[in-house]
């Protein structure tokens, strides 16, 4: 195992900001597995998951059953955990320039299409060690122009070769839940299965340029283009939503770090007993299916179901309570579906945001994640 430290925020006369990563095997031994926790600095509970992942990852490495090659970054965003307004953490976006952290990462299937003409057969594994070998000389070629560009630019450095990339994340207030590419959802049922998601949300583009897509995305839009050559997607590119910001607690960390470690298990990257794959909790669902629900005016909000329940069309979720005029809306999804995602703020202005519902029949499109 060794530490790596990157410098992020370095110059003169201002705050000094490092990202420090950990990394165990060695590169080429097998699959290459990336993991990252807490890119939303203000998502805690991905953080003490990775706490658990680094101990059970160093015994594993001193016993010699990493198989491959595994980098863990612990803390993602020190740039958002240094920002604090009115003593209350914000790492969700750059202060400095408003935008989400999880946002405008380079795509670089483009330049990878025009690099790559003429050179791509019939040979998966040679195609693959090529279109990585360009992608990792594009992504070193990015030219940044701010510290969150910096960091954003050394994160996709140590991941877009990966074979399998995790991005342990959370919701406001959630149950388990996952997004990923729609050819990656077989790859990725056993993930599900494991760390008991209670949905798993499929795009091939949800918008914004996320992590999870600038490592996943490439290999499906590549496939695409060069239709005679053979291409896999072959980053398992997962997006792990960690329920509520809230759900900060041991047995949740250790439970959900247990579920990775075997996860990699069956992918042949660690030596260690495997446990048989529990029944999934839900079936993969289309992104565009989900519902976000909006308050129709401010007031007190009131839920009517809680996280987890199903809820048929119509049927009231919430009310939203105006105290002063004493005006009561409900608030009902067009469309049956899961409960899987809500605000945790109990007073709301009138569009703010409520709640999120997982349906199964496509009838969003545009950009598909909040901001």
């Amino acid at each position: 195992m060794h530490k790596r430290t990157h410098p992020i925020a370095t110059d003169d006369s201002v705050a000094t900001i490092h990202l420090t990563s950990y990394h165990y095997g060695s590169p080429g031994s097998g699959k290459k597995v990336y993991l990252q926790a807490s890119l939303h600095a203000d998502e805690v509970p991905a953080m003490l998951v990775a706490h658990f992942l680094r101990q059970e990852l160093e015994r594993l490495y001193a016993e010699g059953r990493v198989k491959g090659e595994v980098i863990l970054v612990p803390a993602a965003n020190p740039l958002g955990l240094s920002q604090v307004i009115h003593g209350a953490p914000f790492g969700r976006y750059d202060l400095s320039t408003g935008v989400n952290f999880n946002r405008a990462y380079r795509h670089v299937a483009e330049d990878l299409k025009e690099a790559l003409d003429g050179r791509l057969g019939e040979d998966a594994a040679a195609n693959v060690a090529l279109i990585r070998e360009h992608a990792r000389r594009l992504v070193d070629e990015w030219e940044v122009k701010d510290a969150a560009d910096t960091l954003k630019k050394t994160l996709l450095g140590m991941a877009i070769d990966a074979d399998i990339m995790l991005d342990l994340h959370c919701d406001n207030e959630a149950v388990l839940h996952m997004y990923c590419g729609t050819p990656l959802a077989d790859q990725v049922q056993p993930l599900a299965s494991l760390m008991g998601a209670r949905a798993l949300l499929l795009a091939t583009e949800s918008g914004g340029e996320p992590f999870d897509e600038a490592c996943g995305k490439v290999w499906w839009d590549l496939a695409e283009h060069f239709p005679q050559a053979a291409i896999p997607p072959a980053c398992v590119a997962v997006t792990v939503e960690l329920r509520g910001e809230m759900d900060v607690r041991y047995d949740y960390a250790r439970q959900d770090a247990e579920a990775l470690l075997q996860y990699l298990g069956h992918c042949g990257v660690l030596d260690i007993p495997l446990r048989a794959l529990p029944e999934p909790g839900c079936a993969p669902t289309p992104l565009d299916a989900v519902e976000p629900l909006e308050a129709p005016h401010a007031g007190v909000l009131v839920f009517r179901k809680a996280l987890g329940e199903r809820v048929e069309a119509g049927e009231p979720i919430a009310d939203v309570v105006n105290p002063v005029s004493g005006q009561v809306t409900s608030v009902s999804a067009t469309r049956p579906g899961l409960l899987f995602a809500s605000t945790a703020h109990r007073h709301l202005l009138r569009g703010m945001h409520i709640c999120k519902v997982a349906g199964m029949e496509s009838f969003r499109s545009g950009n598909l994640l909040s901001s």
